[in-house]
């Protein structure tokens, strides 16, 4: 007989329970059967509907932008409506027609630990990306007053530059939207002269004379009181060779070969010309491309350190407005520095100092003249290879109409060399160096014994640095140590010829912040605040950000005392810069991508993608007077490319990334040739779906404008190792870009840009910069920057 079931009881009614004596139901669930709207999904827990953040946010600098360029915003996910096993019951209501049913979308509930997510996409610290977001470049602090602006486009580089007083960029958040909007039309792989505009800021920056804030006035001359050091000597090429590159082989007798001459093929690529360039030697290129203004040299090796000479603008009339350029080149073209380890010292190596003048200093400067290009003084140094070379942002050179102090001095030049130390030299001026009859197209060799200033740590090598103004520095260690200098205190000290060699200097800051070596490093040149917000322009900056071998990008404040994840790749970081036009640093990302990140309150974190080269990054460059990007990588490319990206998308403004040259490198015949006059690439939105999709659907629609593929693997010889804005002789200066391979030959560049179609935004300079009474928000003030699609 099969076991009976216990009877199952009726179970009380929960609304029965809350009725009260007179049967009058009390406080308790609703009865009421709730509505179901379409897009509901009938669930009591579920929480009440709320609006996706940032839809209806605007940016208050575009009000004619789209919905797609609101802040960051989240995409809302679909949700299909779950089937419930059982229907309930439902009484008859009159048929109704069919309604396209649609599906549900969910509002992100915001990045946090535990909680459930529909979309895929990973939990971040800060917020999530977005396929709408465009970044915007947000100033990091509001000056006042005036600027200078160039009011006529440079004859040459070679002669004065025509200035006029205009509102800068942080005038008013409408002059900020048009200089932005304007940048944004630059289609040339160069700055635009009517735009550019010193964004810098040092603290040492001198009261305006007037309403202006001028170049002599905003980056005066500092360290006066230093002089050359002296035991300085002069030596002859024979006493030098040991100081200077040397070829990978030794004679019989075993002694050093000077360097060969760099072979390579220069002109169009049909009608190409070798040329074999020695060691100290240049070559124009105008000699292949009538039209170009651009010189190759040769400093005998592959160089890291690379940079302009500050010049003060009261000296450059009299300097006949020569640029100096500084060349480290490395001791033989086969040399390869090893990641913390030192060398002994005395270690033989060269700083070269050359010289980009005029062809004929007393005549009117030409827009023909490319001028000469020489080595004139060799610094010859016992501290070994520099592995970075910076000069002091701010002038620090000797007046050239003083006649009472011999030799006077260029400048102060700091880098970081093989020996493991940070090094400052004082670098004599090449004029009072160079002796009577002195052949001018051989170098001075020049012996400096010891720096100003030698910083060294006992368990870490000193591997990259980064000036912040004249007075304080901060240091990339090899085991993940960012150490911060005070340098001002010291530095006033060690006045006049025989100033004693400082010791023992302790670091403000010593900060670990990296797991591994620190390879780039630059400080984020903005002023703090005050509590009450205002900037204090008397201050030192406080942001570091850094980048490392184990593949971490780090913001840090020195007044924290600790280093916060920007970003985190599979790859080495070897290049980061400041750009003050596009908020905050640049640097690499996976996939030798190119990004700018922003450090503004209001777009922290947030970036933008900038392009992509086909090799891996070595060196990144932004200057202080335009937003053009300098980019060199190990497929021998240098190319630029504008870091102010309009925000709309699918406008008439193209994206375009220029090659300035390329150089290639026959392993069969052991020669390199450089090419140039690329058409310019335009930049694709980096798409969710595969490149090889996106390759497919670019090749469909023109197969003209498709990168070629990328071979993942190049010759060490045709790397650019650095680049470099000139961002040290004032306004008319802007153009000139200097470059350095693994082959040996280095490159400057006179590059400018242009407005899509020639045609300048707002109708004029003026007008876009509200320097024109009666031009401002209302109607016939805004050009044709959005609307105009020819």
């Amino acid at each position: 007989m099969p076991r009976a079931l216990r009877p199952r009881k009726s179970q009380p009614s929960y609304s029965l329970a809350l009725d009260d004596e007179d049967g009058q139901p009390v406080a308790g669930p609703s009865k009421k059967k709730r509505n179901v709207d379409e897009g509901d999904s009938g669930s009591d827990f579920e929480p009440p509907a709320q609006s996706v953040a940032g839809a209806d946010e605007e940016d208050e600098d575009d009000d004619d932008d789209d919905a797609d360029e609101s802040l960051e915003q989240e995409d809302p996910v679909p949700v299909p409506i779950p089937k419930s096993r059982k229907a309930p019951a439902k009484e008859k209501r009159p048929a109704k027609p069919a309604k396209k049913t649609s599906d549900v979308f969910m509002p992100s509930l915001g990045s946090g630990a535990g909680i459930a997510r529909t979309s895929k996409r990973q939990i971040y610290v800060l917020p999530t990306p977005s396929v709408h977001h465009r970044h915007r470049a947000v100033p990091l602090y509001t000056r006042v007053g005036q600027v200078e602006r160039l009011a006529a486009k440079p004859d040459s580089v070679f002669g004065p530059a025509a200035t006029a007083s205009t509102h800068n960029f942080t005038h008013s958040l409408e002059v900020t939207k048009r200089v932005n909007k304007a940048w944004g039309f630059n289609v040339g792989p160069g700055p635009i002269w009517d735009l550019v505009e010193d964004r810098g800021w040092y603290k040492e920056a001198l009261p305006d004379d007037g309403d202006t804030a001028t170049d002599a006035t905003r980056r005066p001359v500092t360290h006066q009181g230093i002089r050359v050091k002296s035991g300085w000597t002069i030596l002859t090429p024979e006493e030098a060779t040991c100081f200077l590159p040397t070829d990978t082989v030794t004679t019989e007798e075993g002694n050093l070969r000077p360097p060969p001459p760099v072979a390579c093929s220069f002109g169009p690529l049909q009608d190409q010309k070798r040329v074999e360039i020695p060691m100290f030697k240049s070559q124009k290129n105008s000699e292949f491309f009538p039209e170009s203004k651009s010189h190759i040299f040769n400093p005998g090796a592959q160089a890291w350190g690379l940079d302009w000479c500050p010049v003060h603008f009261d000296d450059r009339e009299g300097r006949s407005y020569t640029q100096y350029l500084a060349v480290a080149p490395f001791p033989t073209a086969s040399h390869s520095p090893d990641v913390g380890a030192k060398v002994e010292r005395p270690t033989a190596a060269c700083i070269q100092i050359w010289t980009l003048g005029p062809t004929n200093p007393d005549s009117p400067p030409s827009e023909e003249d490319s001028g000469v290009l020489n080595c004139a003084m060799v610094l010859c140094i016992d501290s070994g290879p520099a592995h970075d070379l910076k000069w002091c942002p701010l002038p620090s050179h000797d007046s050239i109409d003083d006649d009472q102090i011999r030799p006077r001095k260029l400048g102060l030049l700091g880098g970081t060399f093989e020996d493991g130390s940070f090094s400052v030299y004082v670098v004599p001026d090449p004029l009072d160096v160079t002796p009577a009859g002195h052949d001018a197209a051989t170098p001075v060799f020049v012996r400096i014994p010891e720096p100003l200033i030698r910083i060294e740590l006992e368990d870490a090598v000193c591997w990259s640095f980064d000036w912040a103004n004249s007075e304080l520095v901060a240091i990339g260690t090899s085991n993940g140590t960012i150490a911060v200098y005070h340098l001002g205190q010291v530095l006033a000290k060690c006045s006049g010829p025989d100033p004693t060699l400082p010791t023992n200097l302790l670091p403000s800051h010593y900060l670990t912040v990296h797991q591994s070596a620190i390879r780039a490093l630059t400080w984020i040149r903005a002023p703090p605040s005050l509590p009450s917000g205002a900037p204090r322009t008397d201050a030192d900056p406080t942001v570091i950000v850094s980048g490392g071998y184990d593949g971490l990008e780090c913001v840090t404040d020195i007044r924290e005392g600790h280093g916060s994840v920007m970003n985190r790749t599979r790859d080495v970081i070897l290049a980061m810069t400041y750009s003050p036009f596009g908020g905050g640093p640049i640097t690499i990302d996976h996939e030798n991508i190119v990004k700018v990140y922003s450090v503004s309150p209001s777009m922290l974190g947030r970036g933008h993608i900038l392009m992509e080269p086909q090799g891996p990054i070595w060196s990144l460059s932004a200057s202080d007077y335009h937003p053009q990007l300098a980019v060199g990588s190990a497929d021998g490319v240098c190319s630029t490319t504008n870091a102010l990206r309009s925000t709309r998308r699918g406008g008439s403004v193209p994206f375009f990334v220029h090659k300035i040259y390329q150089l290639d490198y026959s392993r069969k015949t052991q020669e390199l040739r450089m090419l140039e006059r690329f058409y310019p690439l335009e930049a694709q939105d980096r798409a969710t779906q595969p490149k090889s999709v996106r390759d497919e659907k670019v090749q469909g629609k023109d197969k003209a404008f498709v990168a070629p593929a990328s071979t993942a693997s190049w010759p060490k010889e045709i790397g650019v190792h650095r680049v470099v804005w000139n961002s040290a002789t004032g306004l008319g200066g802007t153009p000139l870009l200097a470059s350095a391979t693994g082959s040996g030959l280095c490159r400057i560049d006179v590059v400018w840009g242009r407005f899509l179609n020639d045609r300048v935004p707002y109708c004029s300079v003026p007008s876009m910069r509200l320097d024109v009474e009666g031009e401002g928000e209302g109607e016939g003030d805004a050009m044709d920057v959005d609307s105009d699609e020819d």
